[in-house]
Order: structure tokens, then C-alpha cells, then sequence
């Protein structure tokens, strides 16, 4: 059997969105509540897809976005990784209707190692666009997006 591409792992939304109970209480103390929403993937895409050249987005912002969005208190953190690197790895699969995947951050405006060209090529395209990074690390070293905070896209707009 082939390999489904990421389009059409991207275009595959099973049963989600859904909306499961955590019970585990560790759970429940960091992510502030039990309802925990399973977004589909194309949801992910459909908000990387609005971010503007010169804005940029955290993972943190579009879980919370898409919590509220469904009546959930949280998004699970796990899937919503994966879903927003499926949607950069489809974008490059495409030769039309490509999203600005590197406007979208780790938290605390940290670029994102497993995006498409890795660190290079988001470090790239954000500094085309007038971002400027600060590094954390000696070793690992890790790249931020400076002054993120006043950068962020409203997903409410």
C-alpha cells in the first residue's frame, strides 16, 4: 500500500473535532481543565494560512484559539504539534496554495527545528519580512523571534 502524502493526511479528519475528558490529575493541574479538544488538521492550516507577511503566531495562540472556538478548555498540546508540522510539510508538497508555515512559532517565540528547511530556511524567511532573533544556548543552540510578544497576529480579527 502507498504512502499517503501529507495532503492527504492533511485532508483526512477522521472523527475530529472532538472534544475528550481528562481525568489525569497532572493533566488537569497544567492545562487548567478537563475538556480537552482534538482539532483536525485542517484547521491548523486554515490559521497558519491568515498569519500576515510582518505578523507572526505562536502554537500556544492557535491552541488557545481553537479551544475557545469549540467550547473546549484546552487543545491537546501532542496533536496540535504534530498537525501544525503536517501542515508545513504539506504547504511544501503543493505548488499552489502554500502557507506562510515559518510565521508560526514554538512558545516563547521560538522557531520550530522540524519545519521544512529547518531553522535556516524559517530564520530566513522571517528575517526577509523584518524579524530579528535572539539565541538562547551555548550547545543547542536556540532561536527566538525578538520582541514576539508585539508581533503576534490576532486570530480574532
Amino acid at each position: 500500500m502507498a504512502r499517503k502524502s501529507f495532503n492527504e493526511k492533511l485532508q483526512d479528519s477522521k472523527d475530529m473535532p472532538k472534544i475528550v475528558e481528562v481525568t489525569d490529575e497532572k493533566s488537569v493541574k497544567r492545562y487548567g481543565g478537563t475538556q480537552m479538544l482534538i482539532a483536525p488538521p485542517l484547521e491548523y492550516n486554515e490559521l497558519m494560512s491568515k498569519v500576515p507577511k510582518g505578523k507572526i503566531i505562536t502554537i500556544k495562540e492557535i491552541r488557545e484559539f481553537l479551544a475557545k472556538k469549540h467550547g473546549a478548555e484546552f487543545t491537546c498540546p501532542m496533536t496540535a504539534g504534530i498537525f501544525i508540522s503536517l501542515s508545513a510539510r504539506a504547504s511544501c508538497e503543493r505548488l499552489d496554495d502554500r502557507i506562510p508555515f515559518w510565521r508560526t512559532l514554538k512558545a516563547d517565540g521560538e522557531l520550530n527545528p522540524k519545519y521544512p528547511g529547518g531553522i535556516e530556511y524559517q530564520k530566513e524567511k522571517l528575517s526577509s519580512e523584518g524579524h530579528t532573533f535572539k539565541t538562547k544556548g551555548r550547545k543547542n543552540i536556540r532561536y527566538f523571534v525578538e520582541d514576539y510578544e508585539n508581533k503576534l497576529y490576532d486570530l480574532t480579527i
